[in-house]
């Protein structure tokens, strides 16, 4: 049984909200909760649980979806190689600011009653850190700059002390590792997502777009096994999560490879000087868009609600600004999996996005995601920028696609229409993923429409029914025939809602 539309109050953005989950969110009255309070996306962070827990919520986010009768796509985020501290005493190891430090490599404990020479689970750290190269314990908050090393061990001086615990992070921002990108856990949870229809894969310690065509290679592999190579649902999106210098350096190449980015400001704030991360967080966006990828924004957006019922202003700000600066969707972490209040941090999100969308909208077409839109265009890229301007000509308050396969909705998302776009498709995998994209409003289909004029009825219907507009607003329709031909999106029409006389 579906519940009812959700009113004006619970209105969603074009904004999406991506809910990350944990235990905070096991009561599936939570989860509904999130859902009405308008995440539209949830993801399963496999740095933390076991397999069975993560069945067990995939379980309860689509038993919900099919209850709201709502798109609701599904990340798994892969941990990635972890580079760590060994087991340390109980107490830790106080390193004082000044002091040599011995780290060796590939061993999992600490000397006991060494205070000067710390574990590494890394074998060649001592190999390819190279003198002057910084060394950053548990996010930072202790560093150390390598001297010299005998292949075996790593001398370092301690420039920032502080106390090393058991399996903190050790980061290595300046040196070029031949650590591999995946693990052979990564691996396990591969073919685990591969199995359960996942919608979206996010990879951790991308560095190059070789990593991740690597990663598709493998992924599509298996896909063609399992379901047959001509198969239209068989590939399975990968985002790379852009978290390392050397990521954002050929941030070009995997945006070429890749389905879509994460910013993913923890572990590039570690590893690049903070006052870079907002600067750089705008040109990955940009950059995105430019090849008509999503974005994500992600870590530590409202922080502060893992524990206090309200955020601070600086993080209302920083949801703002991401917003601003035209990403697909804004991510809670441990504010929702872990944190005390999951359902009223994903409402935050919402009605900042909701403020935000409606100042770029009064901000007319000369501030929108329009701007970042490639000077030679693809075919739908076209037919998305002539949409664009028809739009802003009629000031249309909604439009229509069909899009089978999701490509279509891809590219108008992008356009710079801050209006809803309902996005039509037949396909249940396309149905889930659109959700990722800006202003897409992803609706399934049973039949594929035989004509125009059929699904201007079924659009008029929908529109209605949900409030995304009123009688009278005016309508872009873009679609071609057969529908559910991707290739076959050149049309673009001006409708009136209700009102099917109106199409040309």
């Amino acid at each position: 049984m579906h519940h009812e539309p959700l009113d004006s109050t619970t209105r969603k953005p074009l904004t999406k909200v991506l809910a990350t989950l944990g235990p905070a969110t096991d009561d599936p009255k939570v989860l509904r909760k999130l859902i009405e309070h308008g995440a539209t996306l949830f993801r399963l962070n496999f740095s933390h649980g076991e397999f069975n827990q993560h069945h067990a919520r995939l379980s309860a986010v689509r038993e919900a979806a099919e209850e709201f009768g709502l798109p609701i796509a599904v990340l798994a985020d892969l941990p990635g190689p972890k580079i760590r501290v060994g087991t340390t005493p109980t107490l830790g190891i106080m390193l004082e600011t000044g002091e040599d430090v011995l780290i060796r490599g590939g061993i999992k404990d600490c000397i006991p009653g060494d205070p000067t020479t710390i574990a590494c689970n890394y074998e060649r750290i001592a190999v390819e850190v190279d003198p002057g190269d910084r060394v950053l314990i548990n996010d930072g908050a202790v560093r150390l700059l390598a001297v010299v090393s005998d292949g075996e061990q790593l001398l370092c001086r301690v420039t920032h002390g502080g106390l090393v615990t058991s399996r903190k992070g050790l980061n290595l921002p300046d040196s070029d590792l031949t650590i591999p990108s995946t693990t052979d856990r990564d691996l396990e949870i591969v073919d685990w997502v591969l199995e359960h229809e996942i919608d979206y894969l996010a990879m951790s310690f991308v560095r190059t777009g070789e990593d991740v065509r690597s990663m598709h290679e493998r992924l599509n592999a298996a896909c063609s096994l399992k379901t047959g190579p001509d198969s239209p649902s068989t590939r399975l999106p990968l985002i790379a999560k852009i978290e390392t210098p050397q990521a954002v350096e050929n941030i070009e190449q995997i945006l070429d490879a890749a389905d879509g980015i994460m910013v993913a400001r923890g572990d590039l704030g570690v590893e690049i000087e903070l006052a870079r991360v907002p600067v750089i967080q705008k040109q990955l966006i940009r950059a995105a868009h430019a090849k008509g990828r999503p974005c994500i924004v992600a870590t530590q957006m409202l922080e502060s609600m893992i524990d206090s019922a309200t955020p601070t202003r600086a993080e209302v700000s920083d949801v703002a600004n991401a917003v601003y600066d035209d990403c697909d969707a804004v991510m809670l972490s441990g504010e929702t999996a872990v944190g005390k209040h999951p359902v009223l941090a994903v409402e935050v999100m919402r009605r900042v996005a909701l403020a935000t969308e409606e100042s770029l909208r009064e901000m007319g077409p000369d501030f929108s995601r329009h701007r970042h839109t490639s000077v030679q265009r693809t075919k739908l890229e076209t037919l998305a920028n002539g949409a664009w301007h028809m739009a802003h000509d009629i000031n249309a308050s909604i439009a229509v696609i069909w899009s089978q396969d999701g490509e279509l909705a891809r590219h108008i998302s992008r356009s710079g229409l801050h209006v809803p776009i309902v996005a039509f498709t037949s396909d249940p995998r396309a149905f889930r993923a659109m959700n990722l994209y800006y202003a897409i409003v992803p609706v399934l289909l049973d039949e594929v429409p035989q004509h125009r004029s059929g699904l201007a009825v079924i659009a008029d219907r929908v529109i209605l029914e949900r409030g995304l507009a009123d009688e009278g607003d005016q309508v872009i329709l873009l679609g071609g025939k057969p529908f559910d031909d991707p290739a076959s999106a050149n049309t673009v029409a001006l409708r009136t809602v209700g009102e099917m006389t109106h199409s040309v």
